[in-house]
């Protein structure tokens, strides 16, 4: 589960350049690393029985899923993306210990 967490981290930068004018196929990659990161968590968090972290892992999944897009407007993305990646931020900083 430690290099799921390493690798949301990652993930959390990613996010924070999304904040940025990127080319088009850059949000459809996030998307994709995003939703199977997601998966990997939630999955992992299921094994734990760490079940609300598997819910919100399982639902941030389908939030980034690429298949069917959610057209929240760049400006709420943009929210969603900071707040994810503080999340995964602090949930590093918090299972490092």
């Amino acid at each position: 589960m430690k290099f799921i967490l390493n690798i949301g981290l990652g993930l959390a930068a990613v996010l924070l350049l999304c904040l940025f004018p990127m080319p088009y196929g850059y949000y459809i990659l996030v998307r994709f690393s995003a939703m199977i990161i997601f998966g990997c968590m939630a999955y992992g968090f299921y094994k734990d029985e760490k079940i609300p972290l598997c819910v919100t892992a399982a639902l941030l999944a389908l939030l980034f899923q690429p298949f069917f897009k959610i057209a929240l407007g760049r400006t709420m993305w943009n929210v969603v993306d900071v707040i994810v990646a503080i999340a995964l931020v602090l949930l590093w900083l918090k299972n490092k210990k």
